[in-house]
C-alpha cells in the first residue's frame, strides 16, 4: 500500500516571551519530506538565530547528500552528518560573535522518503511521539540532566518531571557534546498513525495522557496542531510553543 502524509504545523509566541525562539520547517522535496522543530536558547534574539540556522542547514544538507536509492542505513548516516553540520555552523557563529557564544537550540526531526518507514532524530528535549491504536509512545529521549539521573537510577521518571535539572540540557546544537550526532530511530509506518514533533513548551505543561486524548479527538492535522498550541497556553505554558502533526494516510 502506498502511503502519504497530511501535515499540520503551529508555532506560538506564548503569553510570557518577548520573541519566539522556536523555529519549525516542513520541506516537501520530490523524493522526501523533512519536518523539523527547533527550540532556541541563549537569551536576547540569539536562540532565534540558532533555531533558524538549524532548520535551514539540515534540509539543505539532506537535499545535497541523500539520494532516492540510498539505503536506510545510509539515510541514517546522512541525517547524523546533516545535524553535525548544523552544529558546526552554530558553534562557528558563536565563536565569531562574543554575544552569540552561549546560543544553541534543540532539534527534533523526521525524514520520510515515500516508503513504509520514517526516520526520527533529536538532540535536546524537544520530542517526537507516535499515536497508534489509542496509545501514545515517546520516540525520543530527553538529553537533560534529569533524564541522565533517571538512566543512572538516581531518581525515578516521575521525580524527573519536577526535578530542578529537568530543563538543563547536556546535549544540543551549539554544544561540543554531540559527538557523531543524534541517535536516529526508524519507525515502520501504518495507515492511521499520527506523529507529533514538539518543543517542551507543549510537552512540559501537557502530560502524555492529555496529549493523547486531544490528538485522538481532533482528526484534522492542522486543526490538531493549532489546538495543541492553544492547549499548551491554556495549561500554563510559560514558553514558546511549537508542534508539527504528521498523519499517515493511504495515498490511493
Amino acid at each position: 500500500m502506498a502511503l502519504a502524509l497530511n501535515i499540520g504545523k503551529c508555532t506560538l509566541l506564548g503569553n510570557y516571551r518577548e520573541n519566539n525562539e522556536d523555529a519549525i520547517e516542513v520541506k516537501a522535496f520530490p523524493d522526501m519530506t523533512v519536518c523539523i522543530v527547533a527550540d532556541g536558547m541563549g537569551g536576547q534574539a540569539y536562540g532565534e538565530i540558532a533555531s533558524k540556522r538549524a532548520i535551514e542547514v539540515v534540509p539543505r544538507e539532506l537535499r545535497k547528500h541523500l539520494t532516492a536509492v540510498a539505503s536506510g542505513e545510509e539515510a541514517q548516516s546522512i541525517i547524523k552528518k546533516a545535524v553535525v553540520q548544523a552544529n558546526e555552523e552554530i558553534v562557528t557563529m558563536g565563536a565569531l560573535d562574543r554575544e552569540m557564544k552561549n546560543m544553541g537550540t534543540t532539534i527534533v526531526m523526521s525524514l520520510w522518503r515515500k516508503g513504509a518507514e520514517i526516520h526520527v532524530a533529536s538532540l535536546g528535549d524537544s520530542r517526537a511521539y507516535l499515536v497508534r491504536g489509542g496509545q501514545i509512545e515517546q520516540l525520543t529521549v530527553d538529553h537533560s540532566l534529569a533524564q541522565a539521573l533517571v538512566e543512572n537510577k538516581t531518581i525515578t521518571p516521575e521525580e524527573a518531571k519536577e526535578h530542578r535539572f529537568r530543563n538543563v540540557l547536556w546535549k544540543y546544537l551549539g554544544s561540543k557534546e554531540i559527538g557523531e550526532g543524534p541517535d536516529v530511530r526508524d519507525i515502520a509506518l501504518q495507515v492511521g498513525d499520527r506523529l507529533l514533533l514538539c518543543s517542551d513548551g507543549l510537552s512540559g505543561p501537557v502530560p502524555d495522557p492529555q496529549l493523547l486524548a486531544f490528538m485522538v479527538d481532533h482528526a484534522d492535522a492542522q486543526q490538531c496542531a493549532d489546538g495543541l498550541g492553544q492547549l499548551a497556553l491554556d495549561s500554563g505554558s510559560r514558553d514558546n510553543v511549537s508542534c508539527i502533526v504528521i498523519d499517515v494516510v493511504d495515498a490511493k
